[in-house]
Order: structure tokens, then sequence, then C-alpha cells
């Protein structure tokens, strides 16, 4: 299996800047479906850590009192006491903006202040470009004394409310403010990948290229600067030991990291024009695909991304997409709804009229009904290329803010039928054909152990079980609910459209504040990414 011919080469990275490899080869990536089980598994080697071991994580949003189990710990007992251990506890949190706009600036100062006190460092980073955030969510364990312990984290869960949730999708007792329509707990759906081998030395030097970075902490925000000297807020990372080597290789998942940092002044270090991996990895991708490209997306918005989709939908006559996005955007309100529904209803429109046949987009509910938010971040691609990160389908996470993913090819081939769906000799790979399953098993409620995956092996008879059972429980809902529920959580999505009036205002907040554009200006008029 050639690499390069799904990869980015050094060359197509174009980032020399960076000391991140092109890939690593020699690991493992376990999927954790649901905070729940991601938050389990990550109290677990936390405590595990020792005096001397590492801790480093990055987090758009952290709530001191998230309660990793049921009865605890929380992250910010969790973080406290492995730096009153002894281990090596740094963190960069997005500065965030104002708690009245509906962020997080409080919680991420709050669990800042809390693992400092303990003996920690965690710094309020607003390196970004204006209007931007730090999107990466990643928490990487080294053991100095024993590699072959490390293990890292990254994926779309942050490490705040409303994440743990788990299969049932009941939602979480710690909830975020969200549409009403979601309830007072909102159901929550949402991937993470625990990875061991040489990626987590990958994942360390991410964390570390930010930390060392000499951009002023505070560049974009001299209000929050001088707030921070009054309050003696620590505004310089401390030197960080040594990286120790990276692990060794432990599995048969080749794995290549992928990024966005905008183009800033004053320019990051490690990324002088940006970096805009994410985007070039999945054009890459997208462009290979042949049978079936699978989604789950928060947002799934952004006339460039869809146009790829629709380049590739009509140049493949056989190629479908089957995406899984939540049934209502996470805001309300007459000025917040519409740019969030203009979106994605703009590109949907774009997808479905190159191939009207061969789109198919389904939100998720629980079993007594109850839309779930799907905050996932995933693709698999003729269950041969799998990514999961933190990046969502838009422009802003293609090019604005900083954010993270690891695309994995897998050396094992899958010996299901088909043996090779894309049909270019490379073959189905277990790793991303099983991650797809296990997706679709949860939505359809068929067996979790893999008894009933006979039609949802093929893509055209796959995509023919998924339409079919949404439109089974469309109907059921249509008709009044009378009769047994039919099995599956998956509804045909169907996406609001605003008048003409609304969509004359609601287009341009949009692109402009939703869904901004960080390349480089060169990049823009060339069109490329």
């Amino acid at each position: 299996m050639p690499l390069r011919d799904w990869f980015l080469t050094a060359e197509e990275r174009a980032n020399p800047a960076s000391e991140l490899p092109v890939w690593t080869t020699g690991n493992l990536a376990e999927p954790l479906i649901h905070g729940a089980t991601y938050f389990d598994r990550l109290a677990d080697e936390v405590e595990a850590l020792e005096e001397g071991d590492h801790l480093f994580f990055t987090d758009w949003r952290g709530d001191p009192d998230e309660r990793l189990r049921p009865d605890g710990p929380t992250v910010a007992q969790l973080f406290s006491r492995a730096a009153q251990r002894g281990v090596l506890v740094k963190g960069l949190l997005w500065r965030s903006h104002l708690d009245t706009l509906s962020f997080s600036e409080a919680e991420n100062r709050s669990l800042s202040e809390t693992i400092c006190a303990a003996g920690g460092e965690v710094l309020l980073d607003q390196r970004v470009r204006r209007g931007g955030s730090h999107h990466q969510k990643l928490v990487v364990l080294r053991h100095p004394g024993a590699p072959e312990r490390d293990v890292a984290f990254a994926g779309g869960i942050d490490l705040c409310h409303s994440r743990r949730d788990d299969a049932d999708h009941a939602g979480d007792r710690q909830a975020v403010r969200m549409s009403p329509r979601y309830g007072a707990t909102p159901p929550w759906h949402d991937v993470q990948l625990a990875l061991r081998g040489p990626v987590v030395g990958a994942l360390d030097t991410v964390f570390r290229e930010r930390w060392t970075d000499p951009m002023p902490l505070d560049s974009e925000n001299p209000l929050a600067y001088l707030r921070d000297r009054l309050r003696g807020a620590d505004l310089t990372p401390d030197p960080l030991p040594e990286q120790p080597p990276e692990p060794p290789p432990c599995g048969p998942h080749q794995i290549q990291v992928l990024r966005t940092y905008p183009a800033v002044r004053p320019r990051y270090s490690f990324a002088p024009d940006g970096e805009r991996t994410v985007a070039r990895g999945y054009t890459k991708a997208v462009r290979r695909a042949r049978r079936l490209i699978y989604l789950e997306d928060q947002y799934l918005w952004s006339a460039e991304v869809a146009d790829l989709f629709a380049r590739a939908l009509r140049a493949h006559p056989d190629l479908h997409l089957v995406a899984v996005v939540p049934r209502y955007p996470d805001v309300d309100g007459r000025f917040a709804l519409p740019p969030n529904t203009v979106g994605r209803e703009q590109a949907l429109a774009l997808c479905g009229k190159a191939a009207p046949d061969r789109v198919h987009v389904f939100d998720v509910e629980n079993h007594a009904g109850d839309p779930v938010y799907v905050h996932a971040k995933v693709c698999v691609i003729d269950d041969m290329w799998a990514s999961v990160g933190s990046d969502n389908f838009n422009r802003r996470s293609w090019t604005h803010d900083s954010e993270l993913s690891c695309a994995v090819l897998d050396e094992t081939p899958d010996t299901r039928a088909p043996l090779d769906p894309g049909g270019h000799g490379d073959g189905a790979r277990h790793f991303a054909r099983e991650l797809r399953l296990r997706l679709w098993r949860e939505h359809l409620d068929r067996d979790p152990d893999g008894g009933e995956d006979d039609d949802l092996l093929d893509p055209a008879s796959a995509v023919e079980a998924i339409t079919a059972a949404a439109d089974a429980l469309q109907h059921w809902h249509d008709s009044g609910r009378v009769g047994p529920r039919p099995p599956g959580r998956l509804r045909p999505h169907r996406p609001e459209r605003l008048p003409w009036y609304t969509r004359a205002w609601a287009l341009p907040a949009y692109r402009l504040f939703y869904d901004p554009d960080g390349r480089p200006l060169r990049a823009r008029w060339a069109g490329t990414w």
C-alpha cells in the first residue's frame, strides 16, 4: 500500500518550519466512541502517572467541575492531583470570548488557576487570528522511564460539560446551555482516539511547538493582557524538559497528523504562513473516493468544502456521500440561528445538485425521540482511509482556527467482501471499515458485536440499508407513532429553508463571522488550500 497515494508528502504539507514528521508507522489507534468511554479511559491513564511523568494538554473549553465518572474525579481534581504527585502538568487553553456571548472565558480561567495552584502550569492562549479560537482537543501522557506506556488522546471531545454521554444518549447531567430543542441535558454524540506508538511523539511535538512559540499569549487581546498583569497571571511559559524519545512501534496503523493554523501576524514560529494540512489531507483523500464517503460532522457547511464533495460525486457515478449531522444548530434565537442554518443549506444544496440520488444526509435521535447533538468529526473513505479530529467540515476549521486531526491507514486488510470497494487495489482495511461499522451498528440498532453486518459491508447495500431504516423511522413519526417503533436512530435530515429576506442578511453574516477565511491572500486568490 503506497502511503503517498493517500497521505500528504512533505512537499504537499508545505510547512518546512515544523518539526512534525510527515507520518508515523507502527502505531495503534483505538476509537473511543462517546465521552463517557473517553473520560473513563483518561481517568485511568492519568491516575497511573507517577512523579516525573508528563501530562500535556490543549483544549477549546475546560470545565473544572466536569466529572469524568459519575462519582468523579472532576477534570480539575484529576489534573491537580497528578501535579501534586510530581507529574509535570502543562496545558494550553483558549482564552475564549466572554461568557455573556455563550463562550467559556470564566471556565477556562478557573481551570487554569486551579491546576496552577496545585503545581501545574496552564496558560490561557490567545495566539489566534482575530475572531478565531484554539480548537485542538489533545492530551499527551509520557512516561520517560517507560515509553511503551505512552498514550495520547485526540479527537472531538473537550474536557467540559455535556460531553459525558454514552450509547443510550440520555445526555450529561452537567450540561452546557444550548438550543432548547435539545432539552435540559442535551444528548451528545462524539468520538476520540486513543493513540499509542510513535505518533505519541508527533503529538508531543504538536504541543511543544505551540508552548515554545515566542509570540505573546495575548497578542490579539490587549485588554486581556492588562487584566492578566493586574491579576498576576502567568504570561510566560516555563521551559519544558527535553523531549523523550518516541515510543516503540506497537501496532499496524500508519498515522498522519493533520493540522490547521491560520496566517497571522506576528507569525507562528512553527507555521510562518499558517498550515492547512487538514484541508489538504481531506482533499487528497476525497479525490481518491470511488464508492462511499461517510461523514459525521457538527456543521458540514461552506461552499468550498461542499464543492470538493460535489466534484468527486460528478466525477465518479458509483460514489455515494452519507453524512450524519445534528438535527438543529446548537444555538437558537432570531439573530444567531439563521447564519447557522444558511451555511448548511447552501452546502447540502450544492452536493445534492451534483448527485441528487447519491447524497444521503441524516440526523440522530435517541429512543425517546429526542434529537442527539452530533459533535463528532469523523470521515471514512471506501473503508480504506479514516480520520478523527477536532476539525469540522467548514472553511473556519480548514483555514482559520487551530485544529488537529489524525488520518489512519491500517496495514491489516479486512477479509470481508468486498475486498477492494475503492477499486484501487489497496483493499478495504480493518480500522476504517470497523470504525464505520461500529458507528452504523449503533445508529441502526444492530448487533454491537457485528452479527448483523452482512448488508452493511458493500457500499451499495449499505446505503440501501441505512436509507431504508431512516425512512421507516420517519414514516413511523409521520404516521403518529402508531405501533412498535422501528429499529434505528437515524431520520432523513430536512434542513430548514430560510425566506429570501432572511438569507439576504444571514449569508453575509455567516461568511464573515461564522465561517471566516484564514488563508493568506495569495491562497484565496488562487482558490487553493
